[in-house]
């Protein structure tokens, strides 16, 4: 079971900190599957990277919140624990509007 209880992330430059998600919360059971949808910027990538520790820390900062894998905190695991949760338990599909084929819209020419 994945669980992120209240995560909330900045990035951090030299001007100021900027918050990429603030309070955000879900529980995800054991086969199933979530897809996060949003308008640009809304920090969809941030949040998928974060499951597991891909946001380069610094700018990233884990403000607060928790995730968790199975009950163990995500947050605080060794990039030897988290080599093996990566692919393995948590795993993406990242996928871009200009990729997504339409039904109306012809992918090659006809034979």
């Amino acid at each position: 079971m994945l669980e992120v209880r209240d995560l909330s992330i900045s990035f951090d430059s030299d001007e100021r900190r900027t918050p990429a998600v603030q309070g955000l919360s879900f529980l995800l059971g054991e086969g199933e599957t979530l897809a996060i949808v949003g308008e640009s910027g809304s920090g969809k990538s941030v949040t998928a990277l974060a499951l597991t520790r891909l946001l380069p820390e610094p700018p990233a900062i884990y403000e607060g919140g928790d995730i968790l894998l199975d009950g163990k905190p995500i947050l605080s695991m060794d990039e030897r624990m988290l080599r093996s949760v990566r692919g393995n338990r948590i795993a993406y599909i990242f996928s871009s509007i200009e990729r997504i084929g339409f039904p109306s819209k012809r992918m090659s020419p006809p034979s």
